[in-house]
């Protein structure tokens, strides 16, 4: 069985575009995966960081995959993605890092448990997330909210902001 999951994509540190770019090169890789679509990528102003890391601005963006994974194995190869490409946990909540890798959806898997939450809790309150996932599901209804991706970016506000930087051509 194939399930369509959504996958935002940070990098705060390093070559932040060729750390995106990396990451969606190993998601792809994986087997059993295919590509749907990329967003555009965007700049964002750190949301929710300690005042240390406030001018690190993230490069954000969205990709949409085909996946004939379990949840839980989807999810442990993103987080193994994420272990390669040398991500810290350093303890800090929301510390700068080169990958960022967020499990937005898994079909219309509802999950509550320590180590993965679907859809993303933060999901439906982040223009960096919204804004590049209304590229490209505009009219996804996410389990457990009854307006689309579409109609959420449209309620958010302006704050913090996120820049369109480069076209998914580009990247």
């Amino acid at each position: 069985m194939k399930t369509e999951s959504g996958i935002g994509l940070g990098s705060n540190l390093g070559d932040r575009l060729a750390n995106l770019r990396e990451a969606l090169r190993r998601l792809e890789a994986l087997p059993g995966v295919r590509l749907l679509g990329k967003s555009s990528v965007y700049e964002t102003e750190p949301v929710g960081v300690p005042k240390a890391y406030a001018s690190l601005d993230f490069l954000n963006a969205v990709a949409v995959f085909e996946v004939a994974l379990g949840r839980d194995e989807w999810s442990d190869a993103v987080h193994g993605i994420e272990d390669a490409m040398l991500r810290r946990r350093t303890g800090v909540r929301n510390a700068p890092r080169i990958i960022d890798l967020d499990l937005l959806y898994f079909g219309d898997t509802v999950a509550n448990q320590p180590h993965l939450h679907l859809p993303h809790p933060q999901c439906s309150s982040r223009r960096f997330v919204c804004a590049p996932l209304a590229e490209l599901r505009p009219a996804l209804v996410l389990p457990g909210e009854v307006r689309t991706i579409a109609e959420i970016l449209a309620a958010l506000p302006q704050e913090p902001k996120v820049t369109l930087l480069a076209q998914p051509a580009a990247w």
